[in-house]
């Protein structure tokens, strides 16, 4: 009991004394990334590469029984005809794609062919979201195919950042992180982070009025589920991807971690 007591002391005690370690005051950040929540568009190359493949498997195939799978002169028998129709003239052309020809034979057999009983199939729900459409940077709904990074912007003229702060002198980097993380974003949100050793480091030299340096350690962290609940030292935030982190963030802070940023 007494230690428990002890450590929640030297919590709420947290950067009353600042960590100094040659003549550089250590700051701990957090990296906290939301990763891709669909699969990404294929490039022109890789989808050329699975219509190859995908006929290719097509010319190998048995063909298929419809006797033994669809009832002769059912409505699914004359729907899966027309596709395949659809298939056979998409086989004679190198150009063409099976997905595709498949996808506009469905599309024009449903159009010529709405009063009928259709089969079960799944709806295929949009790949860009209402957030998207408004480019609302403070949604976790946006760029769905991209890891998205979160930054913050402090009170007054500070830059675009990713939360951070002083470390005090008895806290560990990974303790300094968590702790920045509520103080500044709530505790809204579920997170995990990503073992207790920096990515990466972002040296300042020391200016004018200030004695020491300053050492900025990232630590990698993720999120699952919830949202920023910024406190009041934090006057904005934003989740961006890579790309428009580079638009951002200051040229030598952002390339302090380019390099811990994932390409997707």
């Amino acid at each position: 009991m007494l230690r428990r007591t002890l450590f929640s002391t030297k919590r709420g005690l947290a950067t009353a004394s600042p960590l100094v370690i040659k003549n550089a005051r250590i700051q701990a950040s957090v990296i906290l990334s939301r990763t891709p929540q669909i699969t990404r568009d294929a490039t022109p190359f890789e989808q050329a590469y699975f219509d190859y493949r995908e006929k290719l498997e097509r010319q190998e195939s048995t063909a298929t029984p419809t006797e033994f799978y669809f009832k002769k002169g059912s409505v699914a028998e004359r729907r899966w005809k027309h596709e395949e129709q659809a298939r056979a003239e998409a086989m004679k052309d190198n150009a063409s794609s099976l997905t595709q020809a498949v996808q506009q034979s469905q599309a024009t057999w449903e159009k010529e062919n709405e009063g009928l009983a259709t089969t079960t199939k799944a709806d295929k729900v949009e790949r860009t979201t209402k957030a998207d459409v408004e480019n609302n940077k403070q949604s976790l709904d946006r760029c769905l195919q991209r890891t998205l990074y979160l930054v913050v912007k402090k009170s007054g003229s500070e830059p675009w950042q990713f939360p951070e702060s002083a470390v005090d002198a008895s806290e560990y980097l990974h303790e300094a992180a968590e702790r920045t993380l509520k103080e500044e974003c709530g505790s809204d949100m579920d997170t995990w982070f990503v073992g207790r050793q920096p990515i990466g480091i972002y040296k300042q030299a020391s200016t004018k009025g200030q004695e020491n340096g300053l050492k900025t350690f990232f630590m990698k962290a993720r999120v699952y589920a919830g949202q920023v609940r910024p406190s009041k030292q934090v006057s904005d935030f934003a989740w961006l991807t890579k790309e428009e982190l580079s638009e951002t963030l200051s040229p030598e802070y952002y390339k302090a971690v380019k390099d811990s940023l994932g390409d997707l």
